[in-house]
């Protein structure tokens, strides 16, 4: 995405100001003046002695946030892409990346969203790497259901970045931004976890984003931060940040990242299997689950998935499930909805046993589902 980016100044002017008055008692000016003075800051000469720096918490925590930007920051590259679109006129993107390893893959990879590379050809994409390098991928594989994307480079002597547990985290948890917001490299912002297992998103026209399971985080995230890293405070990776939310444009303290346990799983199945294998059930799902409904069904709450529809010779057909049966559990996790049990199911190994919970007619039951290969039922569909 090309752009110009408009610079303000943000700066506070003070106006003098000129009093002219009758004579005032200068020594009880000088008296109040001393009495609302603050006390000088500790340390010689009123400044703080590197003893008191030491030991102060705030400096300390400080220390601690440029350290972790020392060590990730070269492990971020800033992403250039061109495409040719539909209407033949030629259209730029522009996204950040982090370079990652793989125990399986030799070589550095760079993982980063779908669509600052999307129908790009290897030509037209161009890595900045840290140290000023300019690199081109070899190899690009990418997943449109979660839209990451992971490009393979030569880069020796490339710092890669390390994975965290995304499922450690907590709302309040402090977290840092980083990539190229508005083409300016080597950007880092400081936030907390804001929200986790935000779901049903509306992002744009054209989206084919299945598995929505992100983290919100209020560290600043502008165009071009696609595909940055978000860091935890060991500096690991948890996130990769995709989408804002924004009536502007710009940020507006609402970002979301795709969890790393997910990106994680998705680049190792794009680099071992060259896609990514997902499991289905065969049923459609009530995306309207309403409390009237709930309460006819004898649930005290809207939680689980309705089952509106069961196909035929489907794992879900199989397994007996029926109309206005709903889904509260699966693979021993709670369902809250049903992009929810979505996401559970599509990210489950093909063809394994799960079972799940339904409530029928006011009785728990549980049964044995043995789930089946997505990409059979895709090409099932695409049969005459």
């Amino acid at each position: 995405m090309s752009r110009r980016s408009t610079y303000t100044l943000c700066g506070l002017a003070l106006a003098a100001g000129i009093v002219i008055g009758t004579a005032i008692d200068s020594s009880r000016i000088s008296s109040r003046v001393a009495a609302e003075t603050p006390a000088p800051v500790p340390g010689a000469a009123g400044r703080w002695s590197p003893e008191e720096v030491d030991d102060d918490p705030l400096f300390a925590a400080s220390r601690r946030l440029a350290r972790i930007a020392e060590l990730t920051t070269p492990s971020v590259v800033h992403i250039q892409s061109s495409r040719t679109g539909p209407d033949r006129a030629r259209h730029e993107e522009t996204g950040s990346g982090v370079l990652v390893s793989h125990p399986q893959s030799s070589g550095v990879y760079v993982v980063t969203n779908r669509h600052v590379v999307l129908n790009a050809e290897l030509s037209a994409i161009s890595i900045q790497l840290h140290d000023g390098r300019v690199v081109q991928p070899s190899q690009v594989r990418s997943d449109k259901a979660t839209d990451l994307a992971v490009l393979k480079i030569d880069a020796p002597g490339a710092r890669t970045a390390t994975w965290g547990d995304s499922d450690e985290l907590r709302i309040g948890h402090l977290v840092l931004a980083m990539g190229s917001p508005f083409g300016l490299s080597q950007s880092v912002t400081l936030g907390i976890i804001s929200a986790q297992g935000r779901r049903s998103l509306k992002l744009g026209p054209g989206s084919e984003v299945l598995n929505q399971n992100f983290l919100q985080t209020d560290a600043a995230i502008n165009p071009g931060n696609s595909g940055g890293p978000l860091i935890d405070l060991r500096g690991h990776v948890v996130g990769i940040n995709t989408a804002i939310a924004s009536n502007s444009g710009g940020n507006d303290g609402i970002g979301f990242s795709i969890p790393s346990n997910l990106a994680r799983r998705v680049v190792g199945e794009l680099l071992e299997v060259g896609m990514v294998q997902r499991a289905y059930l065969g049923v459609k799902l009530d995306p309207d689950f309403t409390v009237i409904v709930a309460r006819r069904l004898t649930l005290d709450r809207v939680r689980g998935a309705r089952v509106v529809e069961v196909y035929a010779n489907t794992p879900a057909s199989r397994a007996n499930l029926k109309y206005d049966d709903v889904i509260l559990s699966f693979d021993g996790i709670d369902v809250l909805d049903e992009n929810h049990l979505i996401n559970l199911v599509s990210l489950t190994t093909v063809d394994r046993a799960a079972k799940v919970v339904i409530l029928r007619d006011g009785r728990k039951l549980t049964l044995d589902v043995q789930l089946g290969d997505r990409a059979d039922l895709e090409r099932r569909a695409q049969t005459p």
